[in-house]
């Protein structure tokens, strides 16, 4: 009797390759991509690029997307155009070209207006333009998710505040209901003999804050947070070591002219709103500087 000591085979998993999905949109396209990926995701073994082609609102532009989508064998145009003519005319020169088309919006807004009696408007990004603020209160919301505690350090220069501070100085707290004012924020988090992001130095400087608490009340912050997770304590609540820490980071601020908020003892809304005012304050200086 033989015994083989071989390992099970491992198969590697193939993505089946498909002709490209190409989105055709008088507004940004994000309506049908997130469709599109939608769809796709129910065919998990399959790779299927996604180009999208946005404000598609003229004959020029309709006739570039179906050339495009013409050139590559197989391609599909899914689009949702919401003006009749630029959709119809779409459809058409798809047609003429062999280029398989699927409609998201017309059928809808074609029985919508025989039921309701009414014309519709027509007007590419009209719901982005009814609910801008709250579309942009969600997206702030997410960047800031997205780079709490120094993650994705290659977005700094595209934030709108950088936050920086020694740990439980707040940042996490003071970026969030930044975010939920509508600013995008990235925090990153100041420590003693470690080497900030060099994409830093990338970051206009009127955007920075940096943030200071008193020795005493971080010491509390710290503890809580250390029985709570059970890191280990020592330098991170030893009294001398985190006044060094403190004092280490606003000689920083200092050398960089970096403006500090100090969250001693305030609640997160008002030194949020603080942060605000003070980044707001300083971009307007500059600009009435130029004007």
């Amino acid at each position: 009797m033989s015994t083989s000591t071989a390992e099970p085979e491992i198969r590697e998993r193939r993505l089946r390759q498909g002709p490209p999905i190409i989105v055709v949109s008088g507004g940004t396209g994000a309506s049908g991509e997130l469709l599109a990926r939608t769809v796709l995701a129910q065919f998990p073994d399959c790779q299927v690029p996604i180009a999208i082609e946005t404000r598609v609102l003229n004959q020029d532009r309709v006739l570039q997307a179906v050339q495009k989508a013409s050139g590559i064998p197989g391609a599909i145009i899914v689009h949702t155009m919401v003006n009749r003519d630029a959709r119809e005319l779409l459809i058409s020169e798809a047609a003429q070209a062999g280029v398989v088309t699927f409609d998201l919006v017309g059928p809808l807004l074609e029985h919508l207006e025989r039921a309701l009696d009414a014309e519709p408007l027509g007007q590419p990004g009209l719901y982005y333009q009814l609910h801008k603020a709250q579309i942009d209160r969600v997206d702030a919301i997410e960047f800031t998710v997205a780079h709490d505690d120094g993650k994705r350090a290659e977005d700094l220069p595209t934030a709108e505040i950088v936050l920086i501070g020694v740990s439980r100085a707040g940042k996490t707290p003071m970026s969030m209901y930044l975010s939920m004012m509508g600013w995008r924020v990235s925090n990153v988090p100041f420590v003693p003999d470690v080497p900030l992001p060099e994409e830093l130095a990338l970051v206009d400087g009127r955007r920075i804050v940096g943030l200071t608490i008193e020795p005493a009340q971080l010491l509390i912050h710290r503890k809580v947070r250390a029985v709570r997770t059970g890191i280990p304590e020592g330098s991170y609540i030893d009294r001398e070591a985190v006044v060094a820490e403190l004092r280490a980071a606003n000689h920083y601020f200092y050398r960089h002219d970096i403006p500090v908020v100090d969250t001693t003892g305030k609640p997160i809304e008002t030194c949020a709103e603080e942060i605000a005012a003070l980044v707001e304050r300083r971009l307007a200086h500059e600009l009435a500087k130029r004007s």
